[in-house]
């Protein structure tokens, strides 16, 4: 790279990607989600799921998130000075909250439209003063809000269908600055911003899928959704310039996700699943109409893939459980301040249902992410090297109610 450069970093998921739906999705790690449909929020997964509902339905709910992100065996090197040093962090993450709502309306037999709001895609970290590869971390808060429209059409008693626009609502926060360090006792000489960036702005998306259902134990859903390349505008200073009104241009993944559904007849249990493709290659650089390439990711395709079970104890209990395997969108680039990486998901989750028609789930997951080594440098600045690491804990309730 021959300039300083920012980045953003993932909360929970490969990439900047949020899983955060639903807490019943996350209790069962979100296996099953394009086609289970057991509350309003099946149609943030898959709008054709909305024919599987007869009455009117509302699920709204709350993820709370805690991501532990850091950095070891780091090593910083200056090209200004000859200064050479450790450069490790603890905790560059932090909590967030995130809400969500979905709502089902059957207009009858047939059709059924919905709508909803919750986020597909957010990222925030925090490296403070004491890390020395300041270029390489600063501050970064991201977040999308995806305000979704969508109907669907039952065919016949197997196939249905359904899609859905979705407006896209972007804000970010960054800021990089440069620490020029003395090669003699490593004290600061100088500070100069490298970036600083408060934008926002709109993007329009899409979505379609289907629905079929074998017999009323068996189904099976796919879908698709379009993720625009969202430009944001407001102030940006890069290296010392500001321009008052730029625009920035952050490319989102398409993605696919096939899902199924079988309860084992004359049983209480049900075992579900998910394959899930994310468009990762649409990131591939961050560009500002201003500065041009702020930043080169060369992110790759990328997959996860869940598995879980469901056991129906009695008409006030349900317990769920999952897997889920999600692949890096990183390829041989890597990044100090993206720390994405092949992770694991651990989930649980249960349901009291306080009368047929109202619930409550409580979904837990603890996330576990791989240890990658790090290399960056900037051509005549300085470079970096070390491991990272980012793992998280993610604790969602919801209520949900059929009229």
């Amino acid at each position: 790279m021959g300039c300083l450069s920012a980045t953003a970093i993932q909360v929970n998921a490969a990439g900047f990607q949020l899983n955060t739906q639903s807490a019943t999705g996350l209790g069962r790690a979100f296996s099953g989600d394009a086609v289970i449909a057991d509350n309003a929020s099946a149609m943030a997964r898959n709008a054709a799921a909305m024919a599987l509902f007869d009455r009117t339905a509302l699920s709204l709910g709350v993820n709370v998130l805690e991501t532990d992100i850091s950095v070891e065996d780091g090593t910083y090197s200056s090209d200004l000075t000859g200064y050479s040093g450790s450069s490790n962090y603890s905790d560059a993450g932090g909590l967030s909250f995130i809400p969500n709502i979905h709502a089902i309306f059957p207009l009858n037999e047939k059709f059924a439209v919905g709508v909803n709001l919750y986020t597909n895609f957010g990222t925030r970290t925090d490296f403070d003063d004491s890390f020395t590869a300041s270029e390489y971390g600063g501050y970064t808060d991201v977040e999308s809000i995806n305000l979704g429209f969508a109907i669907s059409y039952r065919i016949n008693n197997q196939w249905s269908v359904g899609s859905g626009l979705d407006v896209i609502y972007g804000i970010g926060k960054l800021e990089r600055d440069l620490n020029v360090y003395s090669p003699a006792d490593g004290s600061t000489l100088a500070t100069s911003e490298v970036l600083d960036a408060d934008v926002n702005g709109f993007g329009l998306g899409f979505n379609v899928g289907v629905v079929y259902e074998l017999n009323e134990n068996n189904r099976f859903g796919l879908s698709y959704r379009y993720s625009p390349d969202l430009k944001v505008k407001g102030e940006v200073t890069y290296n010392g310039s500001t321009t008052e009104d730029d625009t920035l241009t952050l490319g989102l993944p398409d993605m696919a996700e096939f899902s199924g559904y079988h309860r084992i007849k004359d049983t209480k249990y049900a075992v579900h699943y998910s394959v899930q493709w994310i468009g990762w290659s649409s990131f591939d650089t961050l560009e500002s109409d201003a500065y041009g390439t702020i930043s080169n990711y060369q992110w790759k395709d990328a997959m996860h893939f869940a598995i879980g079970g469901t056991y129906y104890l009695n008409e006030t209990w349900t317990l769920r459980t999952g897997y889920l395997y999600d692949q890096s969108a990183q390829d041989e680039v890597t990044s100090i301040s993206v720390p994405d990486s092949d992770r694991q998901w651990f989930s649980a989750g249960v349901t009291y249902h306080f009368s047929e028609d109202t619930n409550v789930d409580l979904g837990g997951t603890y996330l576990l992410g791989k240890t990658v080594d790090v290399v960056e440098e900037i051509d005549g600045v300085s470079s970096v090297t070390g491991t990272t690491q980012a793992n998280a804990i993610l604790i969602a309730l919801q209520y949900s109610h059929q009229f």
